[in-house]
């Protein structure tokens, strides 16, 4: 799956990363607590997050997180852009809520990873 169709499958806005809509994503989680993201995830490419603070991009660029997105129609603000476009990590915001998001994903064959 690529981060295009993570974007298609969530009817999903894209606030940065086109250039990047290719790249092979094969695992996911989601989480609101960067903790559980720093101490539970390990080979994550997409992060689903209802939280919208700048320790998202920050967390993600740790964890190698390719792309995030931002649940329940929330948007990031320009400071949290210019962040993940330092470390080249797409941004996409979807309505759906986060349990919806994750189900969409999980049906059309990504998963969490080898705990899965």
């Amino acid at each position: 799956m690529t981060v295009n169709d993570v974007k298609v499958i969530l009817e999903a806005d894209l606030l940065y990363g086109e250039q990047y809509l290719g790249k092979e994503v094969h695992t996911a989680c989601g989480a609101d607590m960067m903790s559980d993201v720093l101490a539970f995830v390990k080979d994550q490419s997409v992060l689903l997050t209802g939280l919208c603070n700048p320790q998202v991009i920050r967390t993600a660029e740790m964890m190698d997180i390719i792309c995030i997105v931002f649940v329940r129609g929330k948007k990031p603000d320009e400071a949290m852009i210019d962040l993940a476009k330092i470390s080249g990590i797409v941004l996409l915001s979807t309505e759906h809520r986060m349990f919806t998001a994750c189900g969409m994903l999980y049906e059309k064959g990504l998963h969490g990873g080898a705990s899965d």
